[in-house]
């Protein structure tokens, strides 16, 4: 065949004269270039009559070999150009059915084989998994040989699936479908899960390939992850119940949160991501939220009381995990109130009530800001339960508030500096504000206070003054009205001794061989104080007279009671070994000076004693015993013993001795009697009423009328102190006697005001 009738079968057609060659450029003038046209077949080459068969054969070999794992007689490239051939050729839809039922067939075979493995379950899961990669390889490879399909007539039928997806099917459909293999494999897989559960080693990679498996071949949801949380949700419940007996809480949480880890740990490694949520959920219903009461009424008391913050934390953030920190909040609220109450109502410790009642605040603010992060929630909850368990004993709380505010601020605290002093103050203000009693505090605080300022027993007057500032800021100036007061006389007091020292008066207090200090008190600043008869030596009452002439010069109208209970003397005492000076209350002084004038040896009797001072006969006991039972013995009682008899002789001790030059006999001044707690509480109850009369009427006057419920209601609002409804009820007939109120003549549960 010639070069010419070459290109003719081809379909081109040439013209030599029209052709310019690269040699004739410059011999020959250029001739116009002619276009080439090809031109197609006129008639197509027929295939022989066995073509497709023939290419099938080839194919199928290769389709079997790879199945086998045999090596491939025909090249790639052969294989592929074969299935190419039939798909141009129109035989692209038997070739897709012929090669499905060679893999089937295949899949087939394989189901058969893993039918007759009868090797345990862990072993079994192998050769599924062999299986699996398999015929994952296997796919490849054909999809390879076959992909000219795959594109194009694949492609061109929506109702056909890919040769991938069409081996995933044959998968699915024969193996994954076999009741028997499916059981088997499921079985294994949980297996093997429960042992890495129980601690041992596991073949991770085994479950991360057969998990993927029900991932690519779409039965996850439904084969593998319902029976798994099932399997899980058994195993838990039975673990949570037999850990919860035997094992402490602290230890139970570590293991929930140890085990929540795990879990994690396996939704990272080999389960599908969309696991985690209901997994996370069982292992946290079934160790948790069916123990929580049983955690809390176990564990959080003790927790609490060793203030072990680490596990408490660890108890926070679990329970946050499954919305409980309400009732932890609650456990929380409840133990709060049950150790405050031990506190507060166990009259044994009143002793040291406050400072217990400070020392279980700051460990619940630690414990609230360290284990469950300062969360408002329980903030308020430290709030609200101090508030409910310190008025559970109606005053005594307040009383006893003032009495530790008062420790702290006498001179005779020595442990702190200025800046713990002013911390204390801010502690004690933290208590304060729980209390509803804010008028007993009151009471006490300014009795105290009075006898601080009095016997100059401040430990300093920038923390008298700094404290007093704090309450006017709780509580208002209406609050500290009077304590201001009662700083203002002490100063005008002061002023009052200069002048007096510089006045004619003085000299003829020299006589008296006194020196004499007077304060000068306003009578509605100051607690009101007992009469306390006392007869004074004539030099005593002489450097009275002295003053109270001095004071009524300058103010004229004004009348002097003189507060006998209050009095402060220094004493010089000569005794046979050396002298001393004595601190003593008035009272002490009186009864001193009677042995002055007293023969060595000669005794007074107790009634002696008790004619000459005309002192209260509980009061005189109380004297005599701090003389001469006490510590500091400057008298002797005959005969000995602790209590005072009206039989009893004194008689001047001149044996007595001590290592300091002044000495403070019994302070018994300084310390409230319990008379004088009465006389306290009393005077406030008094006080109180007033209050209810005047709200009362203040509530009634702007209503005119109301009935009876709506009128307590509204007074309960009003009323900064805790008061019962049968009281109130006391003082509306009261205030009915006095006519500032009538019940109403059409219906009596009603009240009407009376102008």
């Amino acid at each position: 065949m010639t070069k010419r009738a070459r290109m003719e079968d081809l379909g081109l057609s040439s013209n030599k004269n029209q052709i310019n060659y690269p040699g004739d450029a410059g011999i020959s003038q250029r001739q116009p270039t002619k276009k080439l046209v090809i031109r197609t077949f006129k008639v197509k080459p027929k295939l022989p009559d066995n073509f497709e068969e023939v290419t099938w054969a080839k194919l199928q070999a290769a389709v079997w070999a790879i199945h086998t794992s045999k090596p491939v007689n025909d090249s790639l490239e052969e294989l592929y150009k074969a299935c190419e051939n039939l798909c141009l050729h129109k035989m692209a839809d038997r070739l897709y059915q012929r090669l499905q039922k060679e893999c089937e067939s295949h899949i087939i075979e394989e189901l058969a084989k893993l039918r007759s493995n009868e090797s345990d379950k862990e072993t079994f899961l192998v050769a599924v998994n062999q299986c699996w990669n398999d015929c994952q390889q296997q796919m490849a490879l054909i999809r390879s040989i076959f992909l000219y399909l795959d594109r194009t007539y694949v492609l061109q039928n929506s109702s056909i699936i890919s040769l991938w997806d069409m081996g995933l099917e044959l998968f699915r459909k024969h193996i994954m479908s076999a009741v028997d293999v499916r059981g088997k494999t499921l079985d294994g897989l949980l297996s093997v899960i429960h042992r890495e559960r129980l601690g041992e080693s596991v073949d991770r990679s085994l479950l991360v390939s057969l998990i993927h498996m029900y991932v690519d071949l779409s039965i996850y949801t439904q084969g593998f992850e319902a029976p798994f949380l099932q399997d899980t949700h058994d195993f838990y419940a039975e673990e949570g119940q037999r850990l919860m007996n035997t094992l402490e809480v602290p230890k139970y949480l570590e293991h929930v949160k140890r085990r929540l880890d795990e879990e994690k740990d396996r939704i990272i490694v080999y389960l599908d991501k969309k696991t985690k949520t209901p997994l996370i959920g069982v292992v946290e219903g079934e160790l948790l939220e069916r123990h929580i009461s049983a955690i809390l009424d176990k564990g959080f008391d003790d927790m609490m009381n060793y203030r072990k913050s680490s596990d408490l934390r660890l108890l926070y953030m679990l329970f946050n995990r499954v919305n409980a920190s309400d009732r932890l909040k609650t456990a929380f609220g409840m133990y709060i109130r049950k150790t405050g109450a031990g506190i507060v109502m166990d009259e044994s410790r009143d002793s040291t009530m406050v400072q217990d009642l400070l020392d279980l605040k700051f460990k619940l603010d630690d414990i609230v800001k360290d284990a469950f992060k300062g969360t408002e929630n329980f903030v308020n909850t430290v709030k609200e339960s101090f508030e409910s368990f310190i008025n559970q004993r109606q005053n005594k709380p307040a009383e006893l508030i003032a009495k530790y505010v008062d420790s702290k601020l006498r001179s005779g605290n020595k442990s702190m500096n200025d800046d713990e002093l002013e911390s204390v103050l801010d502690n004690v203000l933290i208590l304060f504000r729980y209390i509803q009693g804010k008028d007993i505090f009151e009471a006490f605080y300014k009795r105290d206070l009075a006898k601080r300022l009095l016997l100059n027993r401040s430990a300093s007057s920038d923390a008298e003054k700094s404290m007093l500032s704090k309450l006017k800021q709780e509580c208002g100036a209406g609050f500290t009205g009077k304590l201001e007061g009662m700083f203002k006389d002490i100063d005008l007091s002061r002023d009052i001794m200069m002048s007096f020292q510089d006045s004619k008066y003085w000299s003829e207090l020299k006589e008296t061989r006194i020196d004499l200090s007077v304060n000068v008190l306003t009578q509605g600043f100051w607690p009101t104080y007992p009469p306390a008869p006392l007869t004074l030596p004539p030099h005593m009452a002489r450097a009275q007279e002295v003053f109270k002439a001095f004071y009524l010069s300058k103010h004229n109208g004004r009348n002097l009671k003189w507060q006998n209970s209050l009095g402060l003397c220094v004493l010089a005492a000569n005794f046979p070994k050396r002298n001393k000076e004595l601190v003593v209350s008035l009272f002490q002084a009186v009864v001193l000076l009677l042995f002055n004038d007293l023969e060595p040896g000669k005794r007074l009797t107790y009634e002696d004693i008790k004619e000459s001072t005309s002192i209260e006969a509980r009061e005189l006991a109380r004297t005599l015993q701090s003389l001469a039972c006490g510590k500091v013995r400057v008298l002797t009682k005959h005969p000995k013993g602790r209590d005072i008899a009206e039989s009893d002789e004194f008689s001047f001790n001149e044996e007595f001795d001590d290592k300091l030059f002044r000495i403070k006999i019994n302070a018994i001044q300084l310390k409230e009697t319990p008379e004088e707690n009465s006389i306290t509480t009393e005077r406030v109850f008094l006080d109180r009423q007033y209050q209810v009369d005047a709200a009362l009427v203040r509530i009634m006057k702007m209503r005119k009328t109301l009935s009876h419920s709506q009128l307590i209601t509204e007074l309960f609002q009003q009323l900064k102190f805790k008061a019962t409804v049968a009281d109130i009820k006391k003082r509306i007939e009261s205030l009915i006697d006095r006519e500032y109120l009538e019940r109403d003549k059409d219906d009596p549960s009603k009240l009407n005001y009376l102008a």
